[in-house]
């Protein structure tokens, strides 16, 4: 029998399926972007592929997770401790970096017989601080998919409960830190392996019927109050339009633009007023694109409402092929995941904020202020790469000035510690504090940025690849925008001081500065 008890009991007995997984992999992950920065996601999916239950990790993983499960289920026969791997943004993934695994759970009568079922899969996505490519941490300022990384089209990476060591072996030797990477993989198996055990304990306990009740449940209910959320917003067409600073190689703005149509219950966001596919890599596959739709919906339905597949069925994305929000191969795509993802949300909130003006915020920083160093570390004797995001201002909100110096939007890190940095790479934290009065002023104040100063302790190749440079986080009605923000680099050897584009590779010197001050929140009112 299913009652409002029994459907919020299994509602978390799923959750903490995903949430057990994530422990396991950042406790046994090797790399501080997985281990100390929690850069990644897991969810638990029904037979059909349909989402069932995530975790509260990255919104832009876990919106985009159900086309590589998609992907696996339409390429392959599985068999108890099968394994999917891919990375392949054109085949279910998001961009190169982010590694996904894909693994059945087949259920046993009574929990300890035989497999003999398929009941759903488990998947995990993390970011990965190397896969290959231009330059070290795979954010390079490419012009096709190819430089980018090593690409992993769906495949097999473990049978019938055994790891294929040459496939393992293929990927590492295509990194720069193939250690580090068979640490992180090895991380996201355990991840998939604890996933399959703590569903094959709820069916034990609760059987395969009563549990397969409560997703179908679940995942309805999902559904019924989010289109009631929907019907609560007043039907009609907003539009809003912004823009990226440029896509890395012209200093030609990329237009965002929505159209936003409400009617009844149901939710249509068109892109079609958008830019075509640029040179550079900020372009965006369409499942990314369809995940900031559903982190936007899952905003308005707030955490009463389950997070699965149910909140996609009101929501329709229009997003033409060829465009900048829904590219086609070779298109590089590494920034788009990252800096594109969080234009779109700024749009689509910016648009919902003419039907909800009470409610929705101004922006967000809108950028992650991607940072990747790599080279030799004269003091382990090793290759390293770095990869971090950084932090800084939320939107102020109708009623409350916005956070300072946190991740908004599409992603949801913590920060690499100073100390654990300094341990593990060859730098020097100089300044990390609020950058201060950088918030849009207004009735309520936006967040302020942060100031981020890296010294160099050994040369190395330095990508950023950042976004509000130009362009700053808008306020709302009548509140200040937030301060645009900066990439600066002091030069030890000849004492010079550099303003960097937002998007920018370049070599450091033993000694050599470099700071990123981050943009404030928008004000509102």
């Amino acid at each position: 029998m299913i009652d409002p008890v029994s459907l919020e009991i299994f509602k978390n007995l799923f959750i903490s399926v995903a949430e057990e997984m994530g422990v396991t992999l950042g406790r046994t992950a090797y790399s501080p972007n997985i281990k100390e920065r929690r850069d990644y996601s897991c969810a638990f999916f029904d037979v059909q592929g349909r989402m069932v239950a995530q975790a509260a990790h990255i919104p832009v993983h876990l919106g985009a997770m159900p086309a590589s499960v998609a992907k696996a289920i339409e390429l392959f026969d599985f068999v108890p401790g099968d394994i999917v791997i891919l990375n392949d943004p054109y085949l279910g993934g998001t961009h190169l970096p982010d590694i996904t695994l894909v693994s059945p759970v087949f259920i046993r009568e009574g929990g300890q017989s035989n497999a003999e079922e398929l009941f759903g899969f488990v998947a995990s996505r993390a970011h990965h601080a190397d896969v290959g490519g231009m330059t070290p941490g795979s954010m390079p300022m490419a012009t096709e998919i190819f430089q980018e990384g090593l690409i992993i089209p769906p495949l097999k990476i473990a049978r019938a409960g055994q790891v294929d060591e040459p496939l393992l072996s293929f990927i590492c030797r295509n990194v720069r830190t193939p250690e580090e990477r068979r640490g992180d993989l090895s991380a996201q198996i355990a991840a998939a392996r604890v996933g399959e055990r703590c569903l094959n304990e709820i069916i034990a306990r609760y059987g395969i019927t009563e549990t397969r009740a409560h997703i179908d449940a679940l995942i309805q209910y999902t559904e019924r109050l989010t289109r009631a959320v929907i019907s609560a917003v007043p039907d009609g067409r907003y539009v809003f339009t912004d823009h990226l600073d440029n896509d890395g190689y012209t200093a030609e703005p990329v237009v965002i633009q929505v159209e936003v149509s409400v009617q009844g219950d149901e939710l249509t966001l068109d892109f079609s007023g958008s830019s075509a596919e640029r040179m550079g890599c900020v372009n965006a596959v369409l499942s990314v694109t369809q995940s900031v739709a559903l982190y936007v919906v899952r905003c308005l339905t707030g955490d009463r409402v389950p997070a699965n597949q149910g909140c996609l069925a009101p929501i329709k994305v229009i997003a033409p092929e060829g465009s900048v929000m829904n590219a086609r191969p070779p298109r590089a795509v590494s920034a788009g995941n990252v800096e594109t993802s969080q234009r779109i949300a700024d749009v689509i909130l910016g648009a919902l904020a003419q039907a909800l003006p009470n409610i929705i915020p101004a922006a967000s920083q809108g950028t992650m202020n991607n940072l990747t160093i790599g080279g030799y570390d004269p003091f382990r004797q090793q290759l390293y790469a770095y990869y971090e995001t950084i932090g800084g201002g939320m939107g102020a909100r109708p009623g409350r000035d916005g956070l300072s110096g946190v991740h908004t939007h599409m992603t949801n890190t913590m920060n690499t510690p100073i100390e654990a940095l300094e341990f593990q790479f060859p730098f020097r934290v100089r300044e990390y504090a609020i950058r201060r009065h950088s918030g849009g002023l207004g009735k309520y104040k936006g967040g302020d940025g942060l100031h981020r100063a890296i010294e160099f302790l050994s040369s190395a190749t330095v990508t950023i690849v950042s976004e509000r440079r130009r362009f700053a986080p808008y306020g709302l009605f009548g509140g200040s925008p937030g301060a645009t923000g900066r990439n600066i680099l002091f030069r030890k050897r000849c004492e010079e001081e550099t303003e960097l584009p937002s998007k920018a590779t370049f070599s450091v010197d033993e000694g050599d500065i470099l700071l990123i001050q981050t943009p404030g929140g928008g004000g509102w009112g």
